[in-house]
């Protein structure tokens, strides 16, 4: 069976949020590298467990939770890039809404993993 680091994608994902966050602490966007999320894994890694999942029905949510993550979190970036920290800053807690989804569907996906349902 496929397996998948979900302690990883977590840990992952609360550190690229935090990077966000403190890129922006104070209303002031600091230099500092953003694009570190764009080397997630978690949607292909997800895509390999699927038939495993098969009985898990937030999977499709997980794997979109991901995406508008990552969608979130290249807007700022771009915002950010443009000249538009201001605006950029105003998306942070979006970013951090989708994060905590995104781990709390983690958790789920963990625990099913570990006890999985059967129909």
């Amino acid at each position: 069976m496929q397996r998948i680091d979900i302690d990883g994608a977590i840990k992952s994902h609360n550190l690229w949020r935090r990077q966000f966050m403190n890129a922006f602490a104070g209303g002031n966007y600091v230099e500092m590298p953003l694009s570190g999320h764009r080397g997630c894994t978690l949607s292909t890694d997800l895509a390999k467990i699927k038939e495993v999942c098969k009985d898990f029905p937030e999977l499709r949510q997980l794997t979109q939770s991901d995406e508008r993550f990552h969608a979130l979190a290249n807007e700022i970036v771009e915002l950010s890039n443009n000249g538009m920290g201001g605006t950029a800053d105003l998306l942070l807690p979006q970013l951090t809404e989708e994060s905590h989804q995104l781990v709390s569907m983690l958790d789920k996906l963990r625990d099913f993993l570990r006890h999985p349902r059967t129909q």
